[in-house]
Parts: C-alpha cells; sequence; structure tokens
C-alpha cells in the first residue's frame, strides 16, 4: 500500500513545477505562489552572490518575480527548465543592474542556498585553502567565470541550463568552466609552492 507521500511528486520535482506552470499560466493564484516559494531562496541566494548586498538582492529578487508574473504565458518547457527560465530572468536583471550603477558593495556573509549542507568538493577545498583566501582566489576569475561557477557549482546547473541563463553556447560554458579551474588549480599551486 502506497503512502500519499509516495504518490504525491516532491514539491520541487519536474513533474510538479510543469503542473504548477500549466495553472499558473491559466491564472491560478495559488500555483503562481507555490511557484514563488519553491524557487526564492535560490534566486535570492542568486542574486545576493551576483550583487553582494542584501538591499539590492531583495529589490532584484521582487523584480524576478513581477517579470515571472507578467510572462508567464510565453513560457514554454521547450525551450529550457522553468529554473532556468527563472534564473536567466535573474541574471539579465543583475546585469542591467551593474550596467545601471557600475558599483558592487560587498557584505561580509553571502547566504549559503537552500540544501547546501552535505559536504561537498567545495567543502572540501573550502577547508584546505580556507574561506577567505578561496573568495580572494575566485574574485580573481573574470566575472563570467565567477558566473558559470556559481550556476554549476554552487546551484547544480548543467552546462546547458547554464547556456541558457547566461545567453551562451554550451561549449562557451565549459570553456569558461575549464579556464575558470585551471585559472584556480594555478593560483592554489603557486600559494603552495611560495
Amino acid at each position: 500500500m502506497t503512502t500519499p507521500a509516495e504518490r504525491e511528486p516532491a514539491r520541487d520535482s519536474p513533474e510538479h513545477v510543469r503542473e504548477l506552470v500549466a495553472r499558473g499560466q491559466e491564472g491560478d493564484r495559488d500555483a503562481l505562489e507555490e511557484l514563488y516559494l519553491i524557487h526564492f531562496d535560490r534566486i535570492y541566494s542568486y542574486l545576493h552572490m551576483t550583487v553582494g548586498n542584501r538591499h539590492d538582492a531583495e529589490d532584484l529578487t521582487t523584480q524576478t518575480f513581477m517579470r515571472m508574473l507578467e510572462s508567464i504565458g510565453k513560457f514554454r518547457f521547450q525551450s529550457a527548465p522553468f529554473s532556468a527560465w527563472l534564473f536567466r530572468i535573474a541574471h539579465n536583471l543583475s546585469m542591467d543592474h551593474f550596467r545601471a550603477n557600475k558599483r558592487w558593495q560587498p557584505e561580509e556573509e553571502v547566504p549559503e542556498p537552500h540544501g547546501s549542507e552535505e559536504r561537498s568538493a567545495e567543502d572540501e577545498a573550502f577547508q584546505s585553502i580556507g574561506r577567505q583566501s578561496m573568495l580572494e582566489l575566485i574574485d580573481s576569475l573574470s566575472q563570467e567565470q565567477q558566473q558559470v561557477l556559481t550556476l554549476k557549482f554552487v546551484f547544480n546547473f548543467s552546462n546547458a541550463e547554464a547556456a541558457t541563463i547566461l545567453d551562451k553556447t554550451e561549449g562557451a560554458v565549459k570553456s569558461l568552466q575549464h579556464r575558470a579551474l585551471v585559472s584556480l588549480q594555478k593560483q592554489v599551486s603557486g600559494d603552495e609552492e611560495g
């Protein structure tokens, strides 16, 4: 006998999100609210990491979900997953923000995205090099390389999804990731030798 939890898809499963999007496109406010709740933490964390301060991240997160409400009727699943579409909106808003303000105001702490409790290779790297020096190493990368590493390793997007978000080809994303990792490796090796 199956329990209700076994029959229902997970709250953020692709099937459930697809159903919510379909209902949201028909004007179902509850579905739109649930889409907001499912994606809010990751979008806010991404924007906070991108713009570097809480106030702008909150403002851009609000704008992202306003754009979602305005444009959800145009969204089609064949082009990208819904989360990648939302991240693309957030990315474009953050780039507009930088162009308009040409400034960056970092804060002391950037929130960890939801679900990042388990130890990973990135955690091991933070332990061996130290969080502050790792952040300094990452800051030495180009903005595009930082964005690719953030989308791939912090938010676990595939190359195809990161390419959609950044409006690049998959090959360009792979190349940016490779160059970023090679640069980090050279910096770490140089630090250990010196």
